[in-house]
């Protein structure tokens, strides 16, 4: 199976000013995103405003990321939802553009543990390409739990996990009960130095967009042993990560992509814009880091 890497952003979905997708503008920031430390994009996830998107704007953009980043980074597309037949068609149908599928937990349903298991088994089935569980519990209102995660990951091509439960007991069971090779991603970047601590692989983190090459670092830290160092970029970081979830994400992290000249334009109904008390704590914020993301100098954002 392709590497997806430590390193995943869960990349917003960029809009024109009339509301339809940009697909120049994401081919555009997954090349800089990839440019300052980015392994892998996830697209039409959670942070990309996936439940605004269409099946067909979702293929779509799918192409258009994968057009523009080629083999420089592999994209990780969103095809799971709450209903396991049109989220196995949409699997099918991406099978061209992805290298890799992330699936949620399903959420307002609220299946129990066997239809979690059985849910996943049956998306996994379509595809050869390896499929990502994503478990965050604050989202769906349920709890994958680390038997459910373990017994799915003597699926061949269920190659690992998301885990935003913020349970560190539940990530360390997954970690040693699962099967060789099965890898875990910190779903929370307040957990990366935690989860990675504790054997974990990555994150799919969204403050990547703005230091990818900071949590790399400091997940090579950890790797080394030199978990000291590795927890001054950790604590460094914190206070960048607060204000990006201060406001419903990615609410916060597209307003301060704009600010920084990014083509990313506006949010889809329901999420609405910062108000400007809001947007003036996170770009004080902002302006305390060195970042790695380069686009442009800063605009006014009204």
């Amino acid at each position: 199976m392709p590497d997806i890497g430590r390193v995943i952003t869960a990349m917003v979905t960029p809009f024109r000013e009339d509301g339809a997708v940009d697909y120049e503008g994401a081919g555009q920031l997954a090349l800089q995103l990839v440019g300052s430390g980015t392994e892998s994009l996830v697209i039409a996830g959670t942070t990309g405003e996936s439940p605004t998107l269409s099946h067909a704007e979702k293929l779509d953009l799918f192409a258009a990321v994968k057009d523009a980043v080629g083999d420089r980074a592999a994209v990780v597309a969103g095809t799971g939802n709450y209903d396991t037949r049109e989220s196995a068609e949409l699997t099918a149908a991406a099978e061209r553009s992805a290298d890799a599928f992330l699936l949620t937990v399903p959420y307002y349903n609220k299946p129990p543990q066997e239809g979690l298991y059985q849910h996943f088994k049956a998306i996994a089935a379509v595809t050869v390409k390896p499929c990502v569980l994503y478990n965050v519990p604050s989202r769906t209102a349920l709890n994958m739990t680390a038997e459910t995660t373990i017994r799915l990951s003597d699926i061949e091509n269920i190659a690992g996990v998301k885990e935003a439960s913020g349970d560190l007991s539940q990530v360390s069971k997954v970690i040693a009960g699962a099967r060789a090779g099965f890898r875990v991603w910190s779903g929370n970047d307040e957990d990366t130095f935690g989860i990675v601590s504790l054997g974990g692989y990555g994150v799919v983190g969204v403050i990547t967009h703005l230091v990818a090459n900071q949590v790399g670092e400091m997940i090579d830290l950890l790797r080394g042993g030199r978990s000291e160092q590795a927890a001054v970029i950790h604590r460094r970081l914190l206070p960048l990560r607060d204000a990006m979830f201060s406001v419903t994400s990615p609410i916060p992290i597209k307003w301060t992509l704009r600010r920084l000249g990014a083509r990313v334009g506006p949010l889809r109904l329901p999420l609405v814009d910062l108000d400007q008390a809001a947007a003036d704590r996170i770009w004080a914020e902002v302006e305390k880091h060195a970042l790695d993301l380069q686009v442009r100098r800063p605009v006014k954002v009204s």
